[in-house]
């Protein structure tokens, strides 16, 4: 048998697995949860009822978030020389274009978004097998493929987050830190899952939204009922 800690063994103790919580009691759950030694994300995961090997069922899209991430986003531009420089000046960690992309092909992924400008996107095809499985591949529904690096780089600082659907019809993001506030938390939470509900494809069949967890990094994951949440 697995041998079980004691914060383990508490935070077992305050959550009810066969409960739906209201967002705010399941936050306020989380935060009172014997936490870990480090400033834990806090994350949620949202079920839809779409079928994402149908390509008019595919749901992806840019929300900001209200407090940021809590997150450092280490960005990286692929563009030539001016707006290379450009996206530098805006703040990007690491700008360029040849020579960066043979960095990325040797292996070095110290970064969490890419930037592309369009004119480099016959180069970036060559980072699929990179860029793909850690979903960092530009697009221009995310606003990750555009002239306009300095925008780019600037919304991605401030909180802008990418969201998109998996192969088990899942979204899943981070939201912020549990040192965050409860109500950061919520308004946070809540403008994501605002903006993933204004996404239903026309093709989808029944219930969007099918189903809400949220959790910290090393805690317990609460489902939420989904009439709890104020969506504008």
């Amino acid at each position: 048998m697995a041998h079980r800690s004691k914060r383990y063994k508490e935070i077992q103790k305050l959550v009810d697995r066969d409960k739906s919580y209201g967002l705010g009691e399941a936050v306020e759950v989380l935060k009172t949860s014997p936490t870990a030694k480090f400033d834990e994300s806090i994350e949620v995961a949202l079920r839809l009822g779409v079928d994402p090997k149908k390509s008019d069922q595919q749901v992806r899209s840019t929300v900001f978030l209200p407090h940021g991430t809590g997150k450092t986003i280490r960005v990286v531009v692929l563009a030539k020389s001016d707006k290379a420089k450009e996206a530098l000046d805006a703040g990007a960690d690491e700008a360029g274009d040849k020579e960066l992309i043979d960095k990325i092909k040797g292996g070095w992924t110290d970064f969490d978004a890419v930037i592309a400008t369009p004119d480099m996107m016959r180069e970036v095809g060559k980072l699929g097998k990179v860029l793909g499985p850690r979903g960092l591949m530009p697009a221009p529904k995310a606003g990750t493929v555009t002239t306009d690096v300095k925008k780019a780089v600037e919304d991605l600082k401030k909180g802008k987050i990418e969201f998109k659907v998996d192969k088990n019809g899942v979204v899943n993001n981070f939201v912020g830190k549990l040192s965050f506030s409860k109500e950061q938390l919520i308004e946070n939470i809540e403008s994501l899952i605002g903006a993933i509900s204004k996404m239903k494809p026309p093709t989808a069949k029944g219930n969007f939204m099918r189903s809400l967890f949220v959790s910290s990094t090393m805690g317990a994951g609460l489902k939420i009922e989904l009439n709890s949440l104020s969506l504008s």
